[in-house]
């Protein structure tokens, strides 16, 4: 089963209001031990950046650049959309089809918004789903600390069976285990 790391919206803009994104320094850790592992194991690794036009994360702006605390392989693929959901507004199904990938790891911010668009959208398509239960985050809201709501998406999301393939929830310290030693 060949897979790919999905790396959702860690951008520089996204982060400069304080208070920041819950635990983001061992999120963005976690997501790069991720690709490391995953390029080590061959499969491939994207890099997935919202963008809206005419604002402060337009493409190309400072606000749309990846977090610098990121490490960037030029083999990686970078992926520009303009919906919370990628397979709406990129090419991302195509390019995962043409790389013969059966299953999808998915990192990055915003919990409730991208990364639950990714991975249910993933599951519609056939794809197997891994939310890396420690690789997304988001700012806390009026309604739920963003503790709370990264808790209910590693809980409900893999309870759902309805949308044609399978999700789960796992940690990073367990993926890509053979690729581990580096």
């Amino acid at each position: 089963m060949k897979q790919a790391l999905l790396i959702v919206d860690i951008q520089q803009g996204l982060f400069v209001d304080e208070p920041g994104p819950a635990e983001i320094s061992a999120v963005i850790q976690n997501i790069n031990l991720l690709a490391k592992r995953a390029r080590k194991a061959g499969d491939p690794v994207f890099f997935i950046q919202h963008e809206s036009p005419g604002t402060e994360l337009a493409y190309g702006s400072p606000a749309w650049k990846l977090d610098e605390r990121l490490e960037v392989d030029p083999r990686d693929v970078l992926i520009r959309k303009t919906t919370s959901a990628p397979y709406a507004s990129s090419d991302l199904q195509r390019q995962l089809m043409d790389l013969n990938v059966s299953a999808v790891v998915v990192a990055g911010y915003a919990t409730e918004f991208c990364i639950d668009s990714t991975v249910r959208w993933s599951a519609s398509l056939g794809l197997r789903v891994i939310l890396v239960s420690d690789a997304h985050t988001t700012h806390d809201k009026p309604h739920l600390s963003a503790k709370q709501i990264i808790a209910h998406h590693n809980a409900t999301l893999p309870s759902i069976q309805s949308l044609g393939a399978p999700i789960t929830a796992s940690p990073a310290e367990a993926l890509w285990p053979k690729a581990s030693a580096a």
